[in-house]
């Protein structure tokens, strides 16, 4: 594994040259500086993963040299060191990108620890980055649009496990992107010269599946007038993602087995056994732990196909990117439609927000389509939105409580759904988790 490389930058000699003997022997690459402009000179002529920087310096302070360092390498994560009458500074500096502060006199294990989030803060960054280039340069056409720390690690599991030939099995709602998921992965592989085939195994009637997977010779069946490949051979030597594999029967599940097992097969009606090399990706929006517990699904299958699980998050737990979404398709379709629509009013947006979008992207895609379609004027009023159907929910506080007590009742409700967790209580609420935390102490509730 290469070493990750750090720059010191400490003006005190002992300082840094402590620090440097220190991490070196914890196996970091270390670089030292003892100002601003050597530290910039460094950074021109080498990459950094990580710094570690004093604030207060001669000439340059750590501010503007943190300021300067962010600009020629976003991704480097950067640790300021500050005397303990300097925290408002640190604070500032963490404003201004610094990853963390160390108070001095320097707690050595309290810095590993903050070096090593600081370096798994960086890889996410990185492999995220590459990703993004990587989708954008390979096909314009399918991006994974998305902010949140869900998506985020959805995109890092993806850049991962892209380049090992291991089976993924995708869950997920309808209309999550499932498919999209695949298509990153294909396309970042070592196949993504080859082709990437998409079957939907509830598409087609059960009778029909065996002949589309593994084709089938002529006189196979009364319509067979002649060969044809099945997408297990179209595939080959590329990828083939099956989705909705809960749909699939259990004499078809033993077929499946086989193939991820042996890479063989024979056609419908044939002798002969053909090898393919294909990579398998699944998706599904069932719940298979279930349906193993209820003898629907083998045990020996699943266990071949999540190897590697990637879990795409509905859109209400993701709201952070329903605005970027909604960006996207806006340029998607006025591009498509000869259409400039700028945006959206405000309470369309509220409205689009607050929705809880059972059909996920693929709803939200439909509406801003829609939306494009038949605004008069640049934007999208409420009058071209459907009439959204809002989920039902019993009135069950008497008409005689005041607002308070409701509102109490309500977090208190939330609280125990979630189990006392005070971000996901929020994050249902829609306020912050400090407002909360307020809102708790007034009303003398504790999360369990």
């Amino acid at each position: 594994m290469l070493k990750l490389r750090l720059l010191i930058v400490e003006d005190e000699k002992e300082q840094r040259e402590m620090l440097s003997g220190f991490l070196h022997k914890e196996g970091y690459q270390v670089f030292s500086a003892d100002s601003g402009p050597p530290a910039l000179k460094l950074f021109e002529e080498k990459s950094f993963e990580l710094a570690l920087i004093d604030l207060k310096m001669p000439g340059m302070d750590g501010l503007e040299l943190l300021s300067k360092l962010k600009k020629l390498s976003p991704d480097t994560q950067v640790i300021v060191m500050t005397a303990y009458g300097t925290i408002e500074t640190a604070v500032a500096a963490m404003k201004e990108g610094a990853f963390h502060y160390v108070n001095k006199p320097i707690d050595l294990q309290e810095l590993l620890i903050n070096l090593k989030k600081a370096a798994e803060t960086h890889t996410i960054l990185a492999e995220n980055r590459y990703l993004k280039e990587q989708l954008e340069g390979r096909f314009h056409d399918t991006t994974i649009i998305g902010q949140s720390k869900a998506i985020q690690e959805v995109l890092s599991t993806i850049s991962r496990v892209a380049k090992m030939d291991t089976t993924v099995l995708i869950l997920g709602e309808s209309g999550t992107g499932k498919e999209l998921v695949a298509r990153a992965i294909h396309s970042l592989s070592p196949r993504s010269h080859k082709k990437f085939v998409a079957f939907s195994c509830s598409a087609i009637p059960e009778s029909l599946l065996e002949s589309e997977l593994f084709g089938y010779e002529r006189g196979a069946f009364t319509s067979a007038n002649r060969r044809k490949e099945g997408r297990f051979e179209i595939a080959d030597g590329g990828t083939l993602f099956l989705d909705e594999i809960g749909d699939v029967s259990f004499d078809m599940q033993i077929k499946l087995l086989r193939v991820l097992e042996t890479q063989e097969f024979e056609r419908l009606g044939g002798k002969e056994s053909i090898k393919v090399d294909v990579r398998i990706l699944t998706a599904t929006n069932q719940d298979l732990l279930k349906k193993m517990q209820d003898k629907t699904f083998r045990d020996d299958l699943y266990y071949r196909l999540n190897v590697i699980s990637i879990y795409l998050p509905p859109l209400r737990e993701r709201r952070d990117d329903i605005m970027l979404l909604i960006d996207y398709f806006l340029k998607l379709y006025n591009a498509k439609l000869g259409k400039e629509i700028k945006g959206l009013t405000p309470p369309a947006k509220d409205i689009l927000i607050n929705y809880h979008w059972p059909g996920n992207v693929r709803e939200l895609e439909n509406v801003i389509e829609r939306g494009v379609v038949l605004a008069r004027g640049d934007v999208i009023d409420v009058n071209d939105l459907p009439e959204f159907r809002m989920p039902e929910q019993k009135a069950d506080f008497p008409v005689e409580l005041s607002l308070a007590e409701m509102e109490k009742r309500h977090i208190q409700r939330v609280l125990e759904k979630t189990k006392g967790s005070i971000t996901k209580s929020a994050e249902m609420l829609g306020i912050h988790r400090n407002t909360l935390r307020l809102k708790m102490k007034e009303y003398g509730l504790a999360a369990e």
